[in-house]
């Protein structure tokens, strides 16, 4: 039997989901085990109570989780619905850190968080391709109705944190990171 030929559209999912869900992995490895130059989970749980995200070691467990779990469950193509909506969420409030700053990156704004966000949201929408587990597993996590209940959750709980935020910051000045820290990691 023939294999089926090359598909570009699938072959470029492929391409975009390892590199995207690279990247997230990453970040997420810095913030839990302080891999890659990070600050691993006690300087992630510290940055995060800065932030005004309480309590700190829940938040910096969740947000690296999400991104760690979500990066590479992208890459694999696996639950894409689920592993979309978590990292979806997770730079939502990354993208509240960093919007006082302004949108570019160069001057400490959200423009990279919010692209990570939509980036790991079309890769959802789109589908994880026919080279990923999901295909392989027949999609039976990669449904339409999956999605949705994980963009709503997402949504849902990025609502509550963002929520939880502004409260432990009262009507204080925010600061988009730690003095002197630099640029938090999202």
């Amino acid at each position: 039997m023939p294999l089926a030929p090359i598909d570009r559209r699938d072959l470029g999912l492929l391409v975009l989901r390892a590199g995207a869900g690279g990247v997230l992995f990453a970040h997420g490895a810095q913030k839990l085990f302080g891999w890659f130059g990070g600050h691993g989970l006690e300087g992630t749980r510290e940055a995060m109570e800065y932030m005004g995200f309480t309590p700190g070691r829940a938040s910096a467990l969740a947000s690296g989780l999400a991104e760690a779990g979500g990066g590479a469950l992208l890459a694999l193509g696996l639950a894409t619905p689920a592993a979309g909506a978590a990292v979806a969420g997770t730079m939502t409030g990354a993208v509240s850190v960093h919007a006082p700053a302004g949108f570019f990156v160069t001057e400490g704004g959200y423009e990279y968080p919010a692209f990570l966000g939509f980036v790991a949201t079309c890769i959802s929408v789109a589908g994880p391709g026919r080279y990923s587990l999901d295909h392989a597993l027949g999609h039976r996590l990669n449904r339409p109705w999956a999605m949705a209940a994980a963009f709503a959750a997402s949504t849902a709980a990025a609502a509550v944190v963002l929520r939880r935020r502004a409260g432990a910051l009262g009507s204080g000045p925010e600061q988009a990171t730690p003095p002197g820290a630099g640029p938090v990691p999202d």
